[in-house]
């Protein structure tokens, strides 16, 4: 691993998550979670001569990490898009996707992006530095029951309802900009021992809305369904319980609501199986070198039946 990849964001669960996808010498796979590259560097060095791996990222600072690799292509995109571009490279279907749904080390330490309260920036939180709208805009011009809601929903936060208020007032005065306007109306409605906690749930509640992240995640994993071939893994690190919730949800189901559908015998129709029924965790060597891998949880599933193409 080259320094520059450490620095920008350090892998979670390499081994374990790339050992999932059961890879091929000459499989074809898609990691849609590019970032510093760790986990691609490792899944090429998996691959044979005749092998090819996709991998997809919208932040334009990941393209700084790109190799130089015959059997790699480089997608500047969102991995919502999965389906289109994997159709466009004519490589459906294939033989295992991997997801890292973390937000990197680089982004949290760039003052710049906005995503960490640790820091003095504009209220931003875009993945994609051209896409249009900032977390500034969401709280300036949300109504208070549709900040409430994200509140709730992607923060998980009892006191929704008093931030969204607090932060409708606070706009009255002057337009909040910046992550210490947010943090001036915010603050003293968290309790100092759970101060730091529930600020980050604030974040990851702007952060999640301002990249449609849910919805983007949804699209992911239908797509993935229709792109695996049988026998195919899909592999995802998850890091909050909304998308665990999701992903556990489509192994289970076949679909993001976890509604499960039994053909006339009462067998369960679902196009994947979970290859690990119990989710993987960081061990104690990787938390003590990685303390933000602390949340995340590895579930890795496989294709069975159908044609796996998707046409």
């Amino acid at each position: 691993m080259s320094a520059e990849e450490t620095i920008y964001h350090i892998p979670v669960l390499l081994k374990p998550s790339v050992d999932g996808l059961n890879i091929r010498p000459a499989g074809v796979y898609v990691d849609v979670t590019f970032g510093g590259g760790g986990h691609s560097r490792e899944i090429l060095s998996r691959l044979g001569t005749d092998g090819r791996l996709l991998s997809f990222d919208q932040d334009e600072d990941a393209e700084r990490n790109v190799m130089d690799d015959p059997r790699f292509t480089f997608v500047r995109s969102n991995f919502r898009y999965l389906h289109n571009f994997l159709r466009y490279y004519d490589v459906e279907p294939v033989d295992g996707i991997l997801a890292d749904l973390g937000v990197s080390s680089h982004h949290f330490d760039d003052c710049e992006r906005g995503f960490s309260f640790r820091f003095e920036g504009n209220l931003d939180m875009r993945m994609n530095k051209r896409a249009g709208m900032t977390a500034a805009d969401v709280v300036n011009t949300y109504d208070e029951e549709r900040l409430a809601d994200l509140f709730y929903l992607y923060g998980e936060l009892k006191n929704s309802r008093r931030l969204a208020a607090a932060l409708v007032k606070a706009r009255g005065f002057r337009k909040i900009e910046t992550i210490s306007q947010f943090l001036d109306v915010v603050s003293p409605l968290f309790g100092r021992e759970r101060e730091k906690k529930d600020l980050a749930k604030a974040f990851q509640a702007l952060r999640i809305e301002v990249n449609r992240e849910m919805d983007a995640l949804k699209e992911m994993l239908q797509a993935a369904i229709r792109a695996l071939r049988p026998g195919g893994r899909l592999v995802v690190i998850t890091y909050h319980s909304l998308e665990d919730r999701m992903v556990k949800n489509i192994i289970k189901a076949g679909n993001v609501n976890g509604k499960v559908e039994q053909d006339f015998y009462g067998h369960v129709q679902t196009p994947l199986k979970a290859v690990n029924n119990k989710v993987i965790v960081p061990d104690e060597e990787e938390l003590e070198r990685n303390p933000r891998s602390r949340s995340a949880k590895l579930r890795i599933a496989e294709k069975i039946g159908g044609t796996g193409n998707g046409k």
